[in-house]
């Protein structure tokens, strides 16, 4: 436990943070697991639009500073690669 007064302000921020990044990456696993269902159903309509929740939903995220911008860029790149392979 921290006796500076800053390194307790620094821990209350930390907490909020943390529940925020828990809640923004579980947000992008949900968007991914419901592309990934619908690849599996093989319906593209359900493919192209769960993929458009997918770019959404990673954009917001490297947005807020959760992801890397670059790491969203290549996670929407190869999941739009197999949405159009599926296809």
């Amino acid at each position: 436990m921290p006796n500076i007064k800053s390194a307790k302000r620094r821990m209350r921020s930390d907490e909020v943070k943390e529940a925020r990044n828990r809640a923004v990456k579980s947000t992008l696993k949900t968007a991914e697991s419901h592309l990934n269902d619908a690849l599996k159903e093989g319906s593209k309509e359900n493919a192209v639009e769960a993929l458009k929740g997918v770019n959404s939903a990673y954009d917001r995220a490297a947005k807020q500073g959760v992801i890397h911008v670059a790491k969203a860029n290549r996670k929407k790149s190869r999941l739009a690669a197999r949405a159009n392979a599926a296809a």
